[in-house]
Formats: structure tokens, C-alpha cells, sequence
């Protein structure tokens, strides 16, 4: 069944607070119609686009919150942090992170997001690497968008924070780390 513009605008703005990561085709193909009619109706109704709506959602919650790095010196860009707890970034690979015979992502880019990421969920601005143990589990290639997700999983017997992170592109992991960190001060009562 047709929808009025009205009817889909409204479902478009509730879709967009319920899903705020949600990408322009996403929702061109939700709505059966063409990306050009998402983007006029996203202009028509003041709602930022996909990268505005992450930039937006990660400064506000990273004023408040990461100690250890400026989210500029982020590898990727994070979309979601609760500290102690949980993070999450994205990185688009660009011809800059490719090798240009082949296209493939160089290695050193896959470990920074995850790496960087890793400091950025530490509550600590003193938060640094003291040891990781990574595996490439695929090659990633030019045009691929790299979802790394970090997790605090608890302290060694040295008081060093163990974070796992595991990169995807789309549901297929491409690299996976565990990142022991040192903080400044050891968490009390753990």
C-alpha cells in the first residue's frame, strides 16, 4: 500500500530516533522509495544526514565523558561509549588506507581503530597499551566499512584492564584483539 507523504514522513522520523545510525539507502529501500525522495524528506524535516547524526550523538556523549584521548585522535569514528564498559567506532576504508596495487586495507589501520578505541573506553586519561594479542581473520578491501567493537572484560592479576575487541564488515569478523592497558591508578575494591 501507498503512503501519503505525511504518513511517510512521520514513520521516517520515528524510524531515524529509533535507529539514529541508520543509512539513507537503509531507508530508501524500508520505505520503497528512491534515496533522492529520503534525503528531500530528510532536508523538508530538518533532520541531519547519517554522519551529522554520529557526529552529533558521539561529541555529546564524549564531552562528558572519555578522559584518555580528544575524540581527533580516534581512529575511526565512534558511535557509541559508556566507560569502563563498552565502545564502538566505525572506519569507511579509503584509497588513504589501501595498498594501491591491490586495494587491500594495510593492517597498521585495522589495529589503530581497534587500539585506539581500546585507550578511548578506558576511564583514565593515563590509559595506554601494555600488550596485545591480534589476528587478521580476512582481508578488507577499499569501499568496506570496519565496525570495531570494544568490551572491558576485567583486570589481570597485575591490575591492567583486559579490553577484547572484535572488528566486522558487515556480520563477518575481520579482526579480533585482546589489549591489556595500563591506568594510572589500579580500580579499587576489584
Amino acid at each position: 500500500m501507498k503512503r501519503t507523504k505525511k504518513e511517510r514522513q512521520q514513520l521516517l522520523k520515528q524510524t531515524i530516533e529509533d535507529t539514529p545510525f541508520i543509512t539513507d539507502e537503509e531507508l530508501a529501500k524500508k520505505f520503497a522509495v528512491s534515496i533522492q525522495t529520503i534525503r528531500l524528506d530528510r532536508m523538508e524535516m530538518s533532520i541531519p544526514e547519517l554522519r551529522e547524526r554520529i557526529k552529533s550523538v558521539a561529541a555529546s556523549q564524549w564531552n562528558e565523558t572519555v578522559k584518555a584521548l580528544p575524540i581527533d585522535e580516534v581512529i575511526g569514528e565512534v558511535i557509541d561509549l559508556e566507560l569502563d564498559v563498552r565502545a564502538i567506532s566505525i572506519l569507511d576504508i579509503g584509497s588513504e588506507h589501501v595498498f594501491s596495487r591491490n586495494r587491500i586495507a594495510r593492517g597498521h589501520h585495522l589495529f589503530a581503530q581497534a587500539n585506539s578505541l581500546a585507550v578511548a573506553v578506558i576511564n583514565d586519561e593515563l590509559a595506554l597499551t601494555a600488550k596485545a594479542e591480534i589476528k587478521f581473520t580476512r582481508q578488507v578491501k577499499q569501499g568496506e566499512r570496519v565496525i570495531s567493537k570494544a568490551a572491558v572484560s576485567g583486570n589481570d592479576a597485575k591490575g591492567r584492564t583486559i579490553v577484547e575487541v572484535n572488528s566486522f564488515v558487515e556480520n563477518e569478523k575481520v579482526f579480533s584483539g585482546d589489549f591489556l592497558m595500563f591506568r594510572s591508578h589500579h580500580q579499587k575494591g576489584e
